[in-house]
């Protein structure tokens, strides 16, 4: 059996006012890593000046105590190509998070499927406002 030591992860920019993102956004990551749902892999804060200039903090150097006391199990996996392609999105004046997080039942079920001889070919995300649009659309059809 093939025992997977981390499974899938993604990408997320959260954008945010400030250089730093506020406690709730701490608090909806946290409840979620605290639940076991996803394991925190890599975690960015970027600055983008009003001239464009992006400046790059890890976590350790920004946000260590909002996230006191959790593991960032792959810091440095977010490179520079990664960094300044995700920095291309974010507004001049404004900041986000880069945050790589690890699926945590993705791992289990890409571990059962490979002992089982299969494997994992692609995934595809359908963002969640997009679901719920598309839901609403077929839920007033249905009436």
């Amino acid at each position: 059996m093939t025992d997977f030591q981390y499974g899938p992860a993604e990408f997320y920019l959260v954008g945010f006012d400030g250089v730093v993102p506020d406690e709730g956004t701490f608090a909806a990551l946290r409840d979620l890593i605290d639940s076991g749902t996803v394991r925190l892999l890599d975690f960015v804060v970027i600055t983008k000046s009003e001239d464009g200039a992006v400046d790059i903090q890890a976590i350790d150097e920004q946000s260590a105590t909002a996230l006191e006391g959790v593991e960032v199990f792959a810091s440095g996996l977010a490179g520079e190509e990664d960094i300044l392609t995700l920095a291309a999105n974010v507004p001049a004046g404004r900041s986000a998070a880069i945050v790589v997080l690890e699926l945590t039942y993705a791992r289990e079920l890409a571990r059962k499927l490979n002992s089982a001889g299969g494997e994992v070919l692609r995934t595809e995300r359908i963002a969640a406002p997009v679901v719920n649009a598309l839901m609403e659309i077929l839920e007033q059809e249905g009436e």
